[in-house]
């Protein structure tokens, strides 16, 4: 009998991925592709029971991959209250928004806001937990900056946390003090006292958190994710939600779990359950190991070499002593694990290669694609180390486009404009793979598509014009290289025969419009595996 399509794709542009040119038409039987070409080879594998969609000028991509996101708290961060600027420009409008959701909720009930940038606030500082306080008296309120690295707490959280004016800041955290008294401001490790205190979400919740940020991936044409940093809010119980979600039919898009690592993470858990890089398949599988080296540049606590702007000696945290970080870093690459540190600033980028090199002495693993996340402010002699160590970066390029000129107010425009440096990554010989930190920043890939071609800052300023690329390298960064860092390009991220069904649909040709149109663009069609997952209908 003669092969037949379940679904085919017409009369559009296919972006089959970079240097696989580009065709007219595509074939999918079950999960994988069957056939790409022009409408007339296509044709004859169409048959009765084929499903045929006319793109009609449109562009398919290989579905999207957000190689650095946070899916679960992106779940739950969409119920939180929404104070980020777009929302709330004011400090009285965030204080505002506090006050109605406490008059909402039920009393004792705590209250939590996520996505406020002080930055943009037009007080240009940070709310304060008094503030704070009177917005919701009695009622324990935490406020969550864009990076997720600081935290302002109510008076009523620190007490709850058992937080006075005689707190001190912990090894790599801040509690931050003025006139002797606690401001509420808690960065890095200093949050965890307040962390530990609040509720947590329920295990109905967490899959109903799973489900949800997935299915709003899907709407953007985000196929595949990598959770960043699983069990950091719930410790074992997230790995059970996801597999709930996965056994329930509950898991939108394929998803790569990067476990916590170091004393509060799973890693020694899931040692034990066998949970190792590589376990797991195509929709649910154990990636690498997070560890937190340093924080946020916009906040102040990413580690440079050099001090930030108006603040004499003050060049961020470090969050583990390096002893510590080589440790895990060794023990974790013997035990078989990709690993993925968190670093932003230079002066953290050194401590992670050198725990690098002591680990792969002896041990060398270029196939095992270790990998920093971020990688924000590297230098140009760290690059040349992470070529012969054979790391990459996965970077979060919409950074520039949502932070950058906060990163020229504390860092000055010559190292705000040497921040995520993209072309030179990809001249370099590396694979970038691309993210959005959601929800630090929006999952939506089409900002940070835009910020990839322009290098432009909210305010319009363009960062490191020379870090510009195409839009087949963004295309690229944002699909085969994500997959490529998980050890996936064999089965995803190009469309090819043989190769993972997994399309986005665009409503315009990205491939042929002007950068500033890309924001104005959305996904018509999601596919995974072969089977329409969303339609946009109207």
């Amino acid at each position: 009998m003669p092969v037949v399509a379940d679904l085919v794709l017409r009369d559009g542009t296919i972006w089959r991925g970079r240097g696989a040119g580009r065709c007219t038409a595509l074939a999918v039987r079950g999960e994988r592709v069957l056939a790409t070409g022009d409408e007339e080879a296509i044709a004859a594998l169409v048959g009765p029971g084929t499903r045929v969609v006319d793109l009609a000028g449109r562009l398919a991509v290989p579905g999207l991959n957000d190689a650095h996101l946070h899916l679960l708290p992106l779940g739950l961060a969409m119920l939180a209250v929404d104070v980020r600027p777009e929302v709330v420009p004011t400090l009285d409008a965030l204080l505002g928004r506090i006050a109605a959701a406490a008059a909402d909720r039920p009393p004792g009930s705590w209250i939590v806001a996520r996505g406020y940038d002080h930055f943009a606030l037009d007080v240009r500082r940070h709310p304060t937990a008094d503030e704070l306080e009177r917005a919701a008296p009695g009622r324990p309120c935490v406020l969550v900056r864009a990076c997720g690295h600081i935290w302002v707490a109510s008076r009523s959280a620190l007490a709850a946390a058992g937080l006075d004016d005689t707190a001190e800041s912990p090894p790599g955290g801040l509690v931050e003090k003025r006139d002797g008294r606690l401001t509420g401001l808690l960065a890095e490790h200093a949050r965890a006292p307040v962390e530990r205190v609040m509720p947590a979400p329920s295990d109905a919740e967490l899959v109903d958190a799973i489900e949800r940020a997935g299915r709003h991936c899907l709407e953007r044409g985000v196929t595949s994710v990598m959770d960043a940093a699983v069990g950091i809010r719930a410790g074992m119980r997230e790995i059970e939600a996801y597999r709930e979600a996965r056994r329930a039919g509950r898991l939108p898009v394929r998803t790569h779990l990067c476990l916590l690592g170091e004393a509060q993470g799973i890693v020694e858990e899931c040692w034990r359950a066998g949970l190792v890089t590589g376990a797991g398949d195509a929709m649910l599988g154990i990636g690498p190991v997070k560890i937190f080296t340093d924080g946020s540049a916009g906040g102040r606590t990413a580690a440079m070499s050099e001090p930030y702007l108006g603040e004499p000696g003050g060049t961020g945290i470090l969050c583990l002593p390096d002893d510590e970080l080589r440790a895990l870093v060794a023990s974790y690459h013997a035990r078989g694990y990709r690993l993925a540190p968190h670093a932003i600033g230079d002066r953290a980028i050194d401590r992670v290669l050198d725990a690098y090199e002591g680990a792969l002495e002896g041990r060398p693993a270029h196939a095992r694609r270790h990998r920093i996340e971020h990688c924000g402010f590297v230098r140009d002699d760290q690059l040349s180390r992470m070529r012969a160590l054979g790391i990459e970066p996965s970077p979060q390029p919409v950074f520039v486009r949502d932070f950058g000129d906060l990163y020229r107010a504390v860092l000055g425009e010559a190292r705000a404009a040497r921040a995520y440096p993209l072309r030179t990554w990809l001249e370099r010989g590396f694979h970038p793979a691309v993210g959005t930190d959601a929800p630090v920043c929006a999952v939506d890939p089409l900002p940070n598509l835009h910020a990839m071609l322009t290098r432009r800052t909210r305010s319009g300023t363009v960062l490191g014009p020379e870090q510009r690329v195409e839009v087949e390298d963004a295309l690229y960064c944002y699909t085969e290289a994500g997959a490529r860092l998980e050890g996936s390009e064999a089965v995803k991220g190009r469309l090819l025969p043989d190769m993972l069904a997994d399309i986005a649909v665009f409503d315009r040709d990205l491939l042929a419009i002007e950068p500033d149109a890309l924001l104005e663009a959305r996904c018509d069609l999601a596919i995974r595996g072969g089977a329409v997952v969303f339609e946009r209908r109207e």
